[in-house]
């Protein structure tokens, strides 16, 4: 606790006075351009990793990196992606899983969760990952087999994702792209999902376009003429 306090007091005293005028601005309101859906996982810092400002990014974090689909479970994640969308209007929701993952290896070894309840019922909202690795790739071994079944478990919440009914709206007009990555922690490295392909790929980084994972607009030109 000490660690938290003294790192207060380092904040309070080289950083906050240099951007002063960005906090006392942000004391007011934010207007993130992201919503960033990752893992509790504490080697996970998106803030750190893409160098973000505050109020860049609005993080929600659990176990998994999770979205429950609509309607089947009310819960504090799809509760925050509404407000994103409807209040803040961010314009990308990022879901984020990493290599290494707790969640992931405790959907692969049941057992592991003994003792845990709450966290084997809520790790059953990536049950579509296991079935679908299960059933198409149970020949992977080991470290290709959990790196498998992150990938399907980004897909899987994607698709939970566009069950959300103001998500869906917003797709379906443009005004929001959802996007699927991993992250490897030891490597600095990002994959992320093209949905054109329904692969993941390395993160471009020479300025080529970011594959998505968003379905074709089909209202755009209507919230053009709203607009």
């Amino acid at each position: 606790m000490n660690r938290l306090i003294n790192g207060f007091e380092s904040f309070r005293r080289d950083i906050y006075p240099e951007q002063r005028e960005l906090f006392e601005r942000l004391a007011s309101g934010q207007s993130p351009h992201t919503m960033f859906i990752t893992c509790a996982d504490s080697r996970v810092m998106p803030e750190m990793i893409f160098c973000a400002q505050p109020g860049d990014l609005f993080v929600y974090r659990n176990v998994g990196n999770i979205v429950p689909p609509y309607a089947q479970h009310v819960s504090g994640v799809v509760a925050a992606i509404e407000y994103a969308v409807k209040v803040l209007k961010v314009q990308h929701i990022v879901i984020c899983g990493h290599s290494d993952c707790g969640a992931m290896k405790g959907l692969l070894n049941p057992s592991e969760l003994s003792g845990m309840p709450s966290v084997a019922d809520w790790l059953k909202h990536a049950d579509v990952a296991r079935h679908v690795v299960a059933e198409n790739a149970s020949h992977l071994h080991a470290d290709e087999h959990l790196r498998c079944l992150t990938e399907e478990n980004v897909v899987g919440q994607l698709e939970h994702l566009r069950t959300l009914p103001v998500v869906a709206a917003a797709v379906a007009n443009g005004s929001l792209s959802i996007h699927g990555w991993v992250y490897d922690i030891g490597e600095a490295a990002i994959r992320v999902f093209d949905g054109g392909t329904g692969r993941f790929v390395d993160i471009p980084c020479d300025g080529t376009p970011l594959p998505q994972a968003t379905p074709m607009a089909r209202f755009a030109s209507t919230v053009a003429t709203a607009a």
